[in-house]
This record gives C-alpha cells, sequence and structure tokens, in this order.
C-alpha cells in the first residue's frame, strides 16, 4: 500500500462516512467511521488536510481509505 494526501471533502459523523479528495487528483476516496477510529482520530473536519493508505475490501471491491493521520 502506498501513502497518498488528501482533503478531507466531507464527513458526517451521524451517518459514519464521508469522501477524501486526493491531492493527486482522480475518484474521491470513501472512508468509514471504523477506519477513522482505528486510527486514533476522533472524527474528520471538512479541509482537514490528511495522509491514507488505499485498501479494497476483497468482497465488495470497493476502495476505501485507512490508516488516516493528520497532516
Amino acid at each position: 500500500m502506498s501513502t497518498q494526501t488528501g482533503t478531507v471533502k466531507w464527513f458526517n459523523d451521524q451517518k459514519g462516512y464521508g469522501f477524501i479528495q486526493p491531492d493527486n487528483g482522480g475518484k474521491d476516496v470513501f472512508v468509514h467511521i471504523s477506519a477513522v477510529q482505528r486510527s486514533g482520530l476522533q472524527g474528520l473536519r471538512d479541509g482537514e488536510k490528511l495522509s491514507f493508505e488505499l485498501q479494497t475490501d476483497q468482497r465488495s471491491g470497493k476502495t476505501s481509505a485507512v490508516n488516516l493521520h493528520v497532516s
């Protein structure tokens, strides 16, 4: 897994998910509250800069952000 950087496009604590806009362009990356919590963060704020890794779910084939670190 390679580390990427991006900006939180939006994150909804009630729904438990949001999206990160990668700095290198491309599609927005899904981020789930469980990945936020596993990274030791309380939540994400819109516009926050962070680094993350991409992980593909074995069953669904969908990609999401993991190992989040606020810049």
